[in-house]
């Protein structure tokens, strides 16, 4: 294990009722005026929206609301929030959505507390936030497990770039399983698929050798795997509905990445595909994984062999290092196959027309991966997702 500090400021309500039991005594904590911010409506039509109101108007809040934030959060819907919540003197943000939402209000609450242009403070200048908005944050959308830390992920469109800010960690986050029931089922599998990515871009880091983050992890990529196809085959099914969104949580609040230095390359090229095309990112993420894990199997053996015997079961009896490692591989395809994911752009509308050199040049080559990829190995992982 590499030497480390571990700190977790975000309180977690978990299970049934986990607003109406927790929300109040939260909200008495916090001032008058409430920033509620959300997507494109869903909430208004599955109740949630009307059993939060009820609960801010019982504490006396005046609520401010904030809609529209799009999947792809924009570094422009950014900046309309901070200007409203600077115009409505806004106390306090209640994110109520999924990643995009959550992301856009972390990055609001710090953009709202200071007059510098915070891209530019956080990617020209290298400095930081240092006040924020309070938040609160309701999950109703799990997978990428953004409600347990304050990186955001925007796209900045005059840029062609998107890429992480650091703003505000939640106060708290409600995690009521039961507020995720109404997700599409396309959605379902798309957030359990880069909840998994978050997982594996964390084992893939160093030291890579066996430790007990990454035991912890392997379990956490097992639940996710056995629970969605659980979720598969009975979409109303509570239980597996439950693991998936603690799962997804489990993958981001930290644990899993004590004492690692992290891969995430897979992320940091998809995330550059998404400013390009405005693509789905878990879907991105189930294209490119399998393409770019075959890049990286000589480096990347011994960790891909070992998630072949300890999560996918691979049974190691007469097989060399990297026949397992290649076992892995093609088992992690075949799963993204079960769960109806795609597994080239052309199945996702994108083709050859798509500056695929634009995205290579701009992705970020993250430290952590153990190859060292170049800008033209990751056009040719592009390449290949065709």
């Amino acid at each position: 294990m590499n030497t480390f500090t571990y700190k977790y400021p975000v309180t977690v309500y978990f299970g049934e009722k986990a607003a109406a039991n927790n929300l109040p005594a939260e909200l008495a904590k916090t001032g008058k005026n409430v920033l509620l911010a959300y997507g494109g409506g869903s909430v208004k039509k599955n109740g949630i929206y009307g059993e939060l109101m009820e609960l801010l108007t019982a504490a006396g809040k005046t609520v401010t609301e904030f809609s529209g934030i799009m999947s792809n959060p924009t570094y422009a819907k950014v900046q309309e929030g901070a200007k409203l919540a600077k115009e409505n003197h806004i106390d306090f943000i209640l994110a109520v959505g999924g990643g995009s939402v959550m992301d856009c209000c972390k990055v609001i609450s710090a953009q709202a507390k200071t007059e510098e242009d915070l891209w530019e403070l956080e990617t020209v200048k290298h400095g930081g936030p240092t006040e924020f908005i309070p938040m609160g944050a309701v999950v109703t959308a799990f997978g990428t497990g953004a409600e347990m830390n304050n990186g955001a992920v925007i796209t900045n469109e005059e840029k062609k770039v998107k890429g992480p800010l650091w703003g505000a960690f939640y106060n708290f986050a409600i995690l009521d399983p039961a507020y995720t029931m109404s997700m599409p089922m396309g959605q379902v599998i798309s957030g359990s698929f880069d909840a998994l990515s978050h997982c594996m871009e964390t084992y893939m880091g160093a030291p890579r050798e066996t430790n007990l983050s990454d035991e912890i992890n392997e379990a956490c990529q097992r639940n996710i795997i056995r629970n969605l196809r659980a979720t598969l085959k009975d979409p109303k099914d509570t239980a597996a509905r439950s693991e998936l969104v603690w799962a997804a949580a489990m993958g981001e609040n930290g644990i899993l990445k004590i004492g690692k230095v992290t891969d995430f390359q897979a992320h940091m090229l998809e995330h550059q595909l998404g400013a390009y095309t405005d693509c789905n990112h878990g879907k991105g993420l189930a294209v490119i994984h399998p393409v770019l894990y075959r890049h990286m199997l000589p480096e990347a053996a011994p960790q891909f062999a070992r998630l072949a015997v300890n999560v996918w079961g691979v049974d190691p009896a007469g097989k060399t290092e990297e026949e397992l490692a290649l076992a892995f591989i093609d088992t992690l395809a075949s799963f993204i196959r079960e769960a109806g994911l795609p597994v080239t752009f052309s199945e996702m509308g994108i083709d050859r027309a798509t500056d695929f050199k634009a995205v290579a040049d701009s992705t970020v080559l993250t430290g952590g991966c153990c190859k060292k990829f170049t800008k033209e190995e990751l056009l040719e992982v592009l390449n290949e997702c065709l």
